[in-house]
């Protein structure tokens, strides 16, 4: 891959990238020729497909847009190229740091095991020079409970070996976060760490639901705030949310930007920070999600190391990989 014309001044951390939504069309380009796959379209078309534009209706019309990348991760060739691919992509960006996810359940549909996804994707971003941290995702679903377990099992087994944490991820509207209390109860014995999406799709309750069962991190978690009481068990257990501005904007998690609570929440010393969710899918990248901050909502320079430091603090790694990133968002600083 060319590195990019673009100059990127600043040093980034991106703890919530899903891997299927950082397909852009020259990583699917790459994965097609691979495969021998005719891509059913090209040029403008092929972005229309793999992507949404300001006009997006709803999260329906946003999730039709990993339709075409999950057809083309469906080998450890591909797994492995893609993972690749999607961390130096993220490196030329300015990313340091990115804890990148993806759900090896949804990979087995042309004969791999989720072992063999899991295994395709750690090789894949073991050859990029980005630090990275894999994060497995289960999956919302009524059917899917073995599969559930099996990914869990896998995260036990890898931790610390390419894996760092486990992941709720899917329909939160459809199926609610309670459903998985059997399923969390396992994770915790096994001391795996999980974040779990919850406060995006769904209201305040999702998010008390995932606290409940010991999530250390909240994805997205936007919608904590019709919980007054819930926003003050966030801030003062210093919880990490990873929010995902343009995300949350195009598939209406928030309808109106004028309300959302971002700097609300910096203000009330909750752990908030800034990630991609999507990335291709949005158009977007880690600057441009910071760049929007400060446009859309004055987010200060000063307000940009404490987000930034907040992420140091919340990876899924260890206390020498915490303060190597601290060190590198704010030298001199001391640790907290």
């Amino acid at each position: 891959m060319g590195r990019t014309d673009r100059i990127f001044p600043d040093k980034y951390i991106d703890l919530h990238l899903h891997l299927d939504g950082a397909v852009t069309s020259d990583i699917a380009k790459r994965l097609a020729d691979m495969q021998g796959i005719v891509l059913p379209a090209e040029s403008d078309a092929l972005e229309k497909l793999l992507s949404v534009g300001e006009d997006c209706k709803d999260l329906n019309e946003f999730l039709e847009c990993f339709e075409l990348p999950l057809k083309l991760l469906q080998t450890v060739e591909a797994l492995d190229e893609c993972a690749f691919l999607v961390a130096e992509k993220m490196r030329e960006q300015g990313v340091i740091y990115a804890e990148i996810r993806f759900a090896p359940q949804l990979h087995c549909e042309k004969g791999l095991t989720q072992r063999d996804a899991v295994d395709a994707v750690i090789r894949g971003l073991s050859r990029s020079g980005l630090k990275t941290g894999l994060i497995l995702c289960c999956m919302r679903g009524s059917d899917n409970e073995e599969k559930n377990l099996e990914t869990a099992e896998l995260a036990k087994e890898y931790l610390d070996k390419g894996v760092n944490a486990l992941d709720l991820a899917g329909a939160e509207g459809l199926f609610s976060t309670e459903n998985f209390a059997e399923l969390f109860a396992k994770i915790r014995e096994s001391g795996v760490p999980f974040t779990i999406h919850a406060g995006e799709a769904d209201g305040a309750e999702s998010v008390r639901k995932a606290l409940e069962f010991g999530a250390s991190r909240i994805g997205h978690g936007v919608r904590i705030n019709e919980d007054p009481e819930l926003v003050s068990i966030i801030a003062e257990r210093g919880i990490p949310l990873e929010m995902c501005p343009n995300s949350n904007r195009l598939t209406h998690a928030v309808e109106d930007m004028n309300d959302y609570p971002f700097m609300d929440y910096l203000s009330r010393g909750i752990k908030v920070t800034i990630n991609t969710d999507d990335p291709a899918i949005e158009r977007t990248d880690i600057a441009a999600e910071f760049r929007y901050m400060e446009s859309r909502f004055g987010m200060t320079a000063e307000q940009k190391r404490e987000v930034l430091l907040n992420a140091a603090d919340a990876v899924f790694a260890n206390d020498e990989v915490k303060q190597w990133l601290r060190d590198q968002i704010a030298p001199g600083v001391n640790e907290k």
